[in-house]
C-alpha cells in the first residue's frame, strides 16, 4: 500500500526518536519516498545526518536555514508534497501544540499546512499519557481527522513499566498499511488497463506501428494500484516498467495478441480502461523471410485489425468502460461518435494539435466526455496528474 507514496516523517524530541532510523528504512523498503522534518530539540536524540542518509533526502528542522545565503524552507510546499504525514515519536508537548494551533517551529508549520492524512504515534511516560489534558489532546486531534497509533505497553525511559511506549516501527508500518487498505477507494476492485502501441509484422524484421510510449497507460496502472485496485496491465512493446505489487503485467506485441489477453480478463473486471494505441491495420500477408530491398516499389495489402474496444464494450455487463480518442480534426464531434458507437461510459479526448500532448511526452491535455453528454476540460498536466483526474471520475461513478 505504500509503494509510490510520499511520506513526510515528523520527528519530535523524545527518547523514542532513535527508532525513526528503523522506521525510515521500513518506509523506503515498502516502496515509499521519505522526507524528514525534525523539531530542533529532536536533533539531541537522533542526528539529521542519519535520517538524511537513510531517506536519501535533506532533513529540515528550521524555518530558515542559516547558511552563507539564508534560505527559507517552505512549509507549504513540504505539506503539499506529501501523500501522508507521520509524526513519530509525538511528544506530549508537540501534540498539545498541534491540538491548539501553536506554531513555533517548522514541523508545526508543516502540520498546520498539511492536507494529507496525518498519523501520530505518541511517546511519553505513563503518567503523562494518562493525564486528563493529554487524553483531551488525543480526542481533539482525532476530531480533526488525525489518526492515532496507540502507544504500546512496556518499559519506559523513566524505568517505570506501563502504557506510553511508542509503538515499534514494524507495527507502525503495519498499522498505516492496514489503515490505507481499509480506506482504499478501489479496494477489492479489479481493473483492466491497456497501454502502449501494437506492432503488426510485415516480415520478421519490419512492422507497422506508431509512436506511443505507453506513458499514459502506465501512469493509469500505477495510480489505480495506489488506490487499492488489482490491476491487469496489458501492454504493447514499451520501455516502461510497472513495479507496484498490485499490478500484473501482460506483455503483447500485436493487436490480436492484445485482444486475446484482454478478452480473457474482461469478464472478471469491474473497470476497463483502454489507453493503448492499437494499430488500425495490419498486413494481410506476413512474409516468413525478410523482404529484400529492390528498385521496384513495394505494395503491402492491409486489412483491419479487430476493434478491441468496441468488441469488448459490446459485451459489458457490470463494467465501467473508458476509451481514449486521439483526434486531429473535428475532435469533440468524433470523440462523441466513438463514445456512442462503441458503447462507452467515458471517453478521454486528447489532441495531437497540442505540442504538450500526445505521444512520447510526459504531459497531456484532455477533455473527459461522459455518456450523459456532459464534459470536463482540463489544463495541460503531467500524465500522472491526468491519471488522477480519471481515477477521481471512476471513484465518483462507483460511489453513485
Amino acid at each position: 500500500m505504500l509503494t509510490g507514496k510520499k511520506i513526510l516523517l515528523g520527528v519530535t524530541a523524545g527518547i523514542a526518536a532513535y527508532k525513526t532510523a528503523a522506521l525510515t528504512r521500513l518506509f523506503i523498503k515498502a516502496g515509499a519516498e521519505v522526507k524528514v522534518v525534525m523539531t530542533p530539540a529532536a536533533k539531541d536524540f537522533v542526528t539529521p545526518l542519519t535520517l538524511a542518509t537513510l531517506s536519501k533526502n535533506e532533513v529540515f528542522s528550521e524555518l530558515i536555514t542559516e547558511v552563507d545565503n539564508p534560505q527559507w524552507n517552505n512549509h507549504v510546499d513540504m505539506a503539499l508534497w506529501a501523500d501522508l504525514m507521520v509524526i513519530a515519536p509525538a511528544t506530549a508537548n508537540t501534540l498539545s501544540k498541534m491540538a491548539n494551533g501553536q506554531c513555533d517551529n517548522l514541523l508545526l508549520a508543516v502540520y498546520l499546512s498539511a492536507k494529507c492524512p496525518v498519523y501520530f504515534a505518541p511517546a511519553m511516560d505513563l503518567d503523562m499519557y494518562k493525564h486528563p489534558s493529554t487524553q483531551i489532546t488525543f480526542d481533539k486531534l482525532k476530531s480533526f481527522g488525525n489518526i492515532m497509533i496507540q502507544a504500546g505497553y512496556g518499559e519506559l525511559a523513566s524505568g517505570l513499566t506501563g502504557e506510553g511506549r511508542m509503538e515499534e516501527p514494524e507495527e507502525i508500518l503495519k498499522f498505516i498499511e492496514n489503515d490505507l487498505k481499509a480506506k482504499s477507494p478501489l479496494r477489492n476492485k479489479r481493473v483492466l488497463i491497456t497501454a502502449g502501441p501494437t506492432y503488426e509484422a510485415i516480415d520478421p524484421v519490419r512492422f507497422i506501428g506508431n509512436h506511443s510510449s505507453g506513458k499514459m497507460g502506465y501512469a493509469l496502472a500505477e495510480t489505480f494500484a495506489q488506490a487499492g485496485a488489482q490491476v491487469s496491465l496489458v501492454s504493447g512493446p514499451s520501455q516502461l516498467s510497472a513495479s507496484h505489487p498490485l499490478i500484473e503485467k501482460v506483455s503483447v506485441v500485436s493487436a490480436q495478441e492484445m485482444f486475446e489477453a484482454c478478452q480473457s480478463i474482461f469478464e472478471k473486471v469491474d473497470i476497463a480502461i483502454f489507453a493503448a494505441a492499437v494499430a488500425d491495420f495490419r498486413p494481410k500477408n506476413t512474409a516468413s523471410q525478410k523482404i529484400k530491398k529492390t528498385n521496384a516499389s513495394l505494395h503491402i495489402e492491409l486489412e483491419p485489425t479487430i476493434d478491441i474496444l468496441a468488441t469488448l464494450a459490446a459485451k459489458k455487463e457490470k463494467q465501467l468502460v473508458v476509451g481514449f480518442a486521439l483526434e486531429t480534426e473535428n475532435e469533440i464531434e468524433n470523440a462523441k461518435k466513438k463514445l456512442k458507437n462503441k458503447n462507452l461510459d467515458l471517453i478521454v479526448l486528447n489532441s495531437l494539435n497540442s505540442k504538450d500532448a500526445g505521444f512520447n511526452v510526459d504531459t497531456n491535455q484532455v477533455i473527459l466526455i461522459f455518456k450523459d453528454g456532459h464534459s470536463k476540460e482540463f489544463e495541460t498536466k503531467s500524465k500522472k496528474e491526468v491519471a488522477k483526474d480519471i481515477l477521481n471520475e471512476v471513484i465518483n461513478w462507483i460511489n453513485e
